[in-house]
């Protein structure tokens, strides 16, 4: 069996997040046969392993996805979903902001834009549950996680609020991981797929 992601391809960092899964995929060994595609249309959500819902204009995306009829296939797909950035704002179940409606696949609540303007993006060291050596974040006007329910575990928090959390096949990040060559993050998703390869 291949394992089959789509990178949701409406808006935002598309071809970044294909290579990294890719990469992944071949480093980790998990998988020999793997499809990484560019996710254009409601229809292929279904027959997918897993989605990444990429770092973008996050109100730009909320439009596009109703307007491409996507809603209702993600609030019932029973895959995994990597969010990133933007991503992790459009999988909320509560936003800061009135002009998007998130999809309510993970139980938080997040601040857009949390850390400034474009100006103010950066890279740190940050720490995450479960890692021997921090990694290096990317965050390029970033949202955070300012609570998450029973059910959500929190992989990292820095000063501003909670920037990577897990919930059940989810993983929701605030920096950019398709960004940075190190693909534990990716790795860590698709082992908790708990997919095999026949």
């Amino acid at each position: 069996m291949a394992i089959k992601i789509g990178v949701l391809a409406l808006q935002g960092d598309v071809a970044e997040h294909i290579h990294a899964f890719e990469d992944a995929i071949t480093e980790s060994g998990l998988f020999k046969d793997y499809n990484v595609f560019a996710l254009k249309k409601a229809e292929e959500i279904p027959s997918c392993d897993a989605i990444a819902i990429p770092g973008g204009e996050s109100t730009t995306i909320s439009r596009l996805i109703d307007k491409n009829h996507m809603r209702e296939e993600f609030e019932s797909f029973s895959g995994g979903i990597f969010a990133t950035c933007a991503g992790m704002v459009l999988c909320a179940g509560s936003v800061d902001d009135d002009r998007l409606k998130p999809l309510s696949l993970i139980d938080i609540k997040v601040g857009r834009n949390a850390f400034g303007r474009q100006k103010d993006s950066f890279e740190a060291e940050i720490e995450i549950k479960g890692y021997k050596e921090p990694y290096r974040a990317i965050f390029i006007r970033a949202p955070v996680v300012e609570s998450a329910g029973a059910g959500v575990e929190i992989l990292a928090e820095i000063d501003q609020g909670i920037v990577a959390v897990r919930s059940g096949k989810h993983m929701a990040i605030s920096f950019h991981p398709e960004l940075t060559g190190d693909f534990r993050l990716h790795i860590d998703f698709i082992k908790n797929l708990k997919l095999t390869e026949e």
